[in-house]
This record gives structure tokens, C-alpha cells and sequence, in this order.
């Protein structure tokens, strides 16, 4: 069991040293670009699969509540909460649309999506970016292995290389705290 524990924190702390000076440059260029569109009063939408939509859900909680500090509620929704809207668009039009329909109907123009998707290649988040685009919404997408097709439609692809799900995961939620903290920094 210690090798396996010693093992895995090694290779999240590896990830991390191999990484940290492109996503450094990624995560200043997209906290820029977040703290804008929230001083500007727009929503920042959310999305992704499996433990990806839970880290939308979770970042999301974390801007209309609170992170470090008490400060006003932002907005933010994370697509991925609401089992009425998910079952039902996936029911009659399929699931590759269940982001892309709610962004359809909530997304305006200088809004923001941000999607994580650790093999850059889900149907159903190419959908809502290609959605986000028609609507003038900006992209930034948290990406694993070498960003998939996701990489190349969206605006800001933050690309963790890595093929171990988990430490994309673990390299995506830091991303989300940290841009959090920055957030944080620009609000009373």
C-alpha cells in the first residue's frame, strides 16, 4: 500500500514539475479573461463528464459562494447539475446535446464557457463549444492526453499531457482553485 501511495505522489508531483511553466502562461491568460467577463456581469457557464462535471459543479459552488473569502455571489452554473434538463434532452435528442441545448438557451454574447474533458474527444462538449462559438462565447477547455479534437475549436485549451485520468483530474481541480484564488484577489 505505501509503494502505491509513494507511487501516486510522485507522478501527480512529476505532472505537475513537467507542466507548470505552460500552465502558468494558460492560467494567467485565462484568469484574465475570467475576471473580465465576471466584472462585466456575464455568466460563466460550466460543463464536463463524469468526474470532470463534478469539478464544474464544484468550481462553480465556489464563485456564487464563496472560495477564501466573503465576497459578493458571481455568476456561474455548471450545466451538469440538473436531472430534469439532462434526462430529458437526453431522452429526445440524445446526450451528445445535453450541454449544447442549455447553452442554446441561456449563453449571450460575452459570456463564458468552461469545459474539462480529460480526453478532449467527447461529443457532447465539441457540441456546446461549437454552440458557444455561434453565440460569440468565449472557450476556455481543460484538457488531458493532447487536447483531442476540443483542442483545436476552443479558444484557451489548457492541456495537461498526461494519459492517467486521475492526475488530469487532479491537475484540472488545482487549475479551477487557483483561478479561484485569483478571482478572490479581484472582489471585496
Amino acid at each position: 500500500m505505501k509503494k502505491l501511495i509513494n507511487f501516486s505522489l510522485l507522478e501527480h508531483q512529476k505532472l505537475i514539475n513537467q507542466t507548470s511553466e505552460e500552465l502558468i502562461n494558460k492560467i494567467d491568460i485565462a484568469s484574465k479573461h475570467i475576471v473580465k467577463v465576471l466584472k462585466n456581469n456575464k455568466t460563466i457557464f460550466f460543463a464536463g463528464n463524469g468526474g470532470s462535471a463534478a469539478d464544474s459543479q464544484h468550481i462553480a459552488a465556489e464563485l456564487v459562494g464563496r472560495f477564501k473569502k466573503n465576497r459578493k455571489p458571481l455568476k456561474a452554473i455548471s450545466l451538469t447539475t440538473d436531472t430534469s434538463i439532462l434526462t430529458a434532452v437526453g431522452n429526445d435528442f440524445g446526450f451528445d446535446t445535453v450541454f449544447s441545448r442549455q447553452l442554446e438557451a441561456h449563453g449571450t454574447n460575452g459570456d463564458l464557457l468552461i469545459c474539462s474533458s480529460t480526453s478532449g474527444n467527447s461529443q457532447n462538449i465539441l457540441n456546446v463549444i461549437k454552440v458557444a462559438k455561434r453565440k460569440k462565447i468565449k472557450t476556455i477547455v481543460l484538457l488531458g492526453n493532447k487536447g483531442g479534437k476540443c483542442k483545436n475549436i476552443s479558444d484557451i485549451p489548457i492541456v495537461v499531457e498526461s494519459n492517467n485520468t486521475a492526475r488530469i483530474q487532479e491537475v484540472h481541480i488545482l487549475i479551477g482553485h487557483i483561478i479561484c484564488e485569483i478571482i478572490d484577489k479581484n472582489y471585496k
